[in-house]
């Protein structure tokens, strides 16, 4: 394999100096017009390409953007990655991805890992385990070394950093609210991922909708467990003791076993029940029948979570930190289908 041209053996060509060649790659005003052109020109003749190493070690930079997500069993987290690399590239940035499996050791492995300049900011979304002990020393250390961090999706914890990610609360209130806006009342909800602080948020969206003077809270008809065979006995039995006419789903697993239980106990979505999940695009459609869905834009997430990283190393003293709160949207198919 042909190995690059570097920038010498390009001047050695040309009979000019290594700094002409560089000052006219950058359109310096300093070299002529027709030297920038045959520099140019020879340049891509040869595929010449910048040592972005070279480069970063005069800017005292790595050209790096570290992300750190917690799952890769969720496309929501894929679709958030391919944002990130889409504004990534265009400002000039390299990713490197970790994945921490929920794990706060694993997280605190990554960030040590990090710490030792691999890169110059950091996009995460922090796992459950962190979520649950509320330990976040790891990440606020990163502000000692004067490495930014924005945090994405799992903002709702009470850490004082840049954030973006959707309302869960809001997003859970109108989609309830719509479901009583058709004239339903009983109403569930079914949580696979009560340890998130975003699902505690979508279950005060919940209980905040779901409210009516005239009809006391059901908590019967609030059906949360990680544990799979737990949320399935609970489900099946809330199904048994009343005639359910709709179930808000936190997240895709529950949604996915909402959908089944519902149909062995051989009722009929959505003419009997209807449903509104969190899932995404790439499956909703697809399920039988299709699932209505909340859209978070994950795209979008990662592409706003990577500009506000991109302002924050270069402009690393912030006067306040920003909190992005981006808007969600219910996507309807088969499951809210009225006649």
């Amino acid at each position: 394999m042909r190995s690059k041209i570097t920038l010498k053996e390009l001047a050695k060509l040309l009979n000019v100096s290594v700094s002409t060649v560089s000052k006219s790659l950058n359109g310096s005003p300093e070299i002529s017009d027709n030297t920038v052109k045959r520099v140019k020109e020879l340049a891509e003749l040869h595929n010449y390409s910048p040592n972005l190493t070279a480069i970063n070690l005069k800017r005292k930079s790595t050209g790096n953007i570290a992300v750190i997500v917690p799952n890769i069993s969720n496309t929501f987290f894929a679709k958030v990655l391919g944002g990130i690399e889409n504004e990534a590239r265009k400002s000039g940035y390299q990713l490197i991805t970790y994945i921490s499996n929920e794990s706060l050791a694993v997280e605190k492995q990554i960030m040590d890992l990090i710490s030792n300049g691999l890169a110059d900011g950091i996009l995460m979304s922090v796992s459950a385990e962190t979520q649950t002990t509320q330990n976040y020393d790891h990440i606020y250390r990163f502000t000692e070394y004067e490495i930014p961090v924005v945090l994405f999706d799992r903002i709702n914890i009470d850490i004082t950093l840049d954030k973006v990610g959707v309302d869960d609360m809001q997003s859970i209130y109108n989609a309830v609210q719509y479901l009583k806006s058709k004239g339903l009342s009983k109403i569930g909800l079914v949580c696979s991922i009560g340890e998130l602080g975003l699902a505690q948020a979508r279950i005060d969206g919940y209980k905040a909708a779901i409210k009516d003077p005239n009809t006391p809270f059901n908590n019967e008809f609030l059906i949360v467990s990680n544990d799979n065979e737990v949320l399935s006995k609970k489900l099946g039995a809330v199904l048994d003791k009343h005639n359910m006419e709709a179930f808000v789903t936190l997240d895709y697993l529950s949604t996915l076993l909402t959908s089944r239980i519902i149909q062995e106990k051989q009722l009929n979505i959505p003419n009997d029940i209807k449903i509104i999940g969190y899932v995404n695009e790439d499956f909703a459609p697809f399920l039988w029948p299709s699932i209505s869905y909340i859209d978070q834009h994950p795209i979008n997430i990662g592409e706003t979570a990577t500009k506000l990283l991109v302002k924050r190393i270069k402009e690393p003293q912030p006067k306040e930190v920003e909190d992005k709160v981006l808007k969600t949207e219910i996507i309807h198919l088969d499951s809210t289908i009225f006649n």
